[in-house]
């Protein structure tokens, strides 16, 4: 009880006794993209429906600086989640829109396809004011009623009778009462107060069967870590002298062992909204309690040589950015959000005012700080925040990026298994497709001495996948009429690429419209029967599957066994090929990057009986392909060096390059390798044919 009214005078409630319940079919708690959305399709389906929210702004981070979208696929990206992105597109077609750049000069520069898609009518990347203009549209067109600033009261203000959720009631005593209830929010907090099962942190490798959970130590993806500079960084205070204590934003503590679980959380960061625009800038502001000192870091990494502070000011329209975390030491606040997702809003406040403050001052540093390199200087100091965004909270974003918080633990959990197509997927609600990303989770000090990040990870999920319903939903008995379209039912690997924002609308429509069928059925929403809600869905616009992005030839076409690189096993950061003629949905290859250490590809099967078959490589062909690509086929009598020079055509169908014909047991495998190679290696499938 104490914290509860700790934490009054900071939000600005005051308790006042409980009132009559307001009566809803749905119940939404949240006024995420996830919680608008949900909403919506209750009331196309006739429901009435009514939005809690903790916020004063709709839309999340989808309205909160994430303007430059991490799609992923778009063509699996359908219902109302594409209409959104309509919508945007509708905006920008208005010449009023575009207030500070012609349309014309803005470009259409997207991630790797158009920021806008005038054949599809949709627009991907877009300002903050946007995005919550058509949110605001969503709830006036479709009279959505929405309560904001108010706060789920966590010690007592869930009522269940049973297994059900009666009714939530807010710290300012307000009470909703529903037939069902989403839980909208980013941290979980509805679904954490009615008792269901979650978990904070990163799973054991072992747990699920897992290759890229738990603590990474010693794994380097992307450009996010220490390993990109030119020399190694020392982390004290006086190079090479323990005694004089550690720099600021460094962690004493061990990293942790490869593949362990820990309760690390990656880390958050606000996207930032900035302008170069003259009459539409204001100059950083110096924060409160301004410490250069946090920064000395930085000092030293420019002194190594980087150069690549501005990578990610990624442009949207009316000269301004979606600015996001790069390089070792950036926006992201690494190790400084772990308490959050269990904190009080207390403490919540104070690890978002600490975000605010740590990025402002980076900010800051880099314009005013003497030791930053000139140029670097002189090109920050042309930035500053947009006069035209977030009037109301000091033209800085109201929404942390909360990467990651609670996951519930559920009917059926998502894992990489599932993402990489090494396992099926159960009851298709939506699908995903970005890369599964996880940002770094600590910085610590190497058994060397030096200064390193952990945590960073990005592996390519082959193609787009399937997300299960039993993800949306908890264990039957826990609360049976309760649906968790944000923090859903995932492991923290799986949960890198489930956390895109497209793919939060998807789940949230899906969501509403089992709930409507819940409620019309009088069932727990365990209950509902997936043969009725698959054909509801694809109505409604939902892409439950993706065999029209077949592009290259199914593995079913081809005789004896074929592997494709969808159910690979990967080691390093592979990337994902369309273009050629290939086997399956892509073909992957290792972005010719030699330096980031030895990548490799393993297939793997169970042979019908043991005897000699045919080995065969598939792999898009092209002049700036390595002419020595290393594979490794593990027969019978040991391993057996291939060499391939994929600059040449395959000789089988344009497809298939034979490796050779070897003896195996009942097991075989071949690995691909970027060892020694001179170009970019590509891997897509491996067929192996009886003799």
């Amino acid at each position: 009880m104490k914290n509860r009214y700790l934490i009054l005078p900071l939000i600005g409630f005051s308790m006042m006794s409980a009132q009559a319940a307001e009566e809803y079919d749905l119940v939404i708690y949240g006024g995420s993209c996830a919680g608008v959305i949900s909403a919506v399709q209750a009331k196309k389906m006739g429901k009435t429906a009514i939005i809690v929210a903790p916020e004063k702004h709709l839309g999340g981070l989808s309205s909160g600086g994430l303007g430059f979208t991490d799609t992923g696929n778009k063509a699996v990206i359908g219902g109302l989640s594409r209409d959104f992105y309509h919508r945007v597109w509708q905006y920008y077609q208005k010449p009023e829109t575009w207030k500070w750049q012609k349309r014309e000069e803005y470009g259409n520069k997207g991630q790797g396809t158009p920021a806008m898609d005038g054949d599809a009518r949709t627009m991907w990347i877009f300002e903050p004011n946007i995005a919550e203009k058509v949110f605001e549209d969503y709830v006036k067109e479709f009279n959505i009623p929405v309560v904001r600033d108010e706060w789920l009261d966590r010690e007592k203000g869930v009522k269940k009778e049973g297994t059900r959720i009666t009714d939530i009631t807010t710290l300012s005593g307000k009470t909703y009462s529903g037939k069902m209830f989403i839980d909208a929010t980013y941290e979980g907090d509805l679904m954490a107060a009615a008792k269901v099962d979650y978990h904070v942190g990163r799973e054991a490798n072992a747990t699920y069967g897992e290759e890229h959970n738990g603590i990474q130590v010693g794994v380097l993806h992307h450009r996010h870590h220490f390993g990109v500079l030119k020399e190694k960084i020392d982390p004290y205070v006086k190079k090479g002298d323990p005694s004089s204590g550690v720099l600021p934003r460094i962690s004493t503590k061990p990293p942790g062992t490869l593949g362990e679980e820990d309760k690390g959380v990656q880390a958050y960061c606000f996207r930032m909204c900035l302008t170069d625009h003259p009459e539409n800038r204001i100059p950083f502001p110096k924060p409160a309690n301004y410490d250069p000192k946090q920064y000395e870091l930085l000092v030293r990494i420019y002194e190594a040589g980087w150069k690549e502070t501005f990578e990610k000011f990624d442009p949207i329209p009316n000269h301004k950015t979606d600015t996001n975390n790069h390089g070792p030491f950036s926006t992201d606040n690494i190790g400084y959000n772990h308490d959050y997702p269990e904190a009080s809003y207390e403490k919540r406040k104070e690890i978002i005012e600490e975000h605010k403050n740590y990025q402002l001052g980076w900010l800051y540093f880099i314009s005013t700080d003497p030791r930053i390199p000139k140029d670097v200087q002189e090109e920050m100091k042309r930035w500053g925040l947009p006069k035209d965004e977030y009037t109301d909270n000091g033209n800085w974003s109201p929404q942390l990026y909360i990467r990651e918080a609670r996951r519930m633990v559920g009917n059926f959990v998502m894992t990489e298994n599932e993402l990489r197509k090494k396992k099926p997927t159960p009851e298709s609600i939506g699908m995903g497709s970005y890369t599964i990303d996880s940002h770094n989770i600590q910085r610590y000090i190497t058994p060397e001495g030096y200064v390193q990040n952990e945590g960073d990870i990005g592996v390519s999920t082959n193609g787009p996948y399937e997300i299960a319903y039993g993800s949306l939903v908890p264990k039957k008995g826990q609360a049976d009429n309760l649906f968790v379209p944000v923090c859903v039912s995932s492991t923290h690997i799986a949960f890198g690429s489930i956390r895109m924002e497209p793919v939060f609308m998807i789940l949230a429509q899906s969501a509403a419209t089992a709930a409507v069928m819940a409620i019309d059925d009088k069932l727990a929403v365990q209950d509902v029967p997936y043969a009725k809600l698959r054909e509801q869905l694809p109505k409604d616009g939902q892409i439950l599957e993706a065999p029209h992005l077949v592009k290259g030839t199914p593995t079913s076409k081809f005789e004896g066994i074929v592997v494709d690189d969808s159910t690979a096993k990967f080691t390093g950061e592979w990337a994902e090929g369309k273009n050629g003629k290939f086997v399956g949905i892509v073909y992957s290859h290792d972005n010719n990057e030699r330096d980031a250490g030895i990548k490799t590809a393993r297939f793997d099967t169970k042979l019908p009986k043991a005897g000699k078959y045919e080995v065969r490589l598939s792999y898009v062909a092209n002049p700036n392909r390595s002419s020595k690509v290393k594979v490794t086929v593990a027969t019978k009598d040991g391993e057996k060096v291939v060499t391939v020079d994929q600059k040449k055509e395959p000789t089988i169908d344009g497809l298939f390059t034979s490796l050779g014909t070897f003896e195996f047991g009942p097991e075989a495998t071949v690995t691909v390798s970027n060892e020694g190679s001179n170009g970019f290696v590509i891997t897509d499938a491996v067929q192996w044919l009886r003799k």
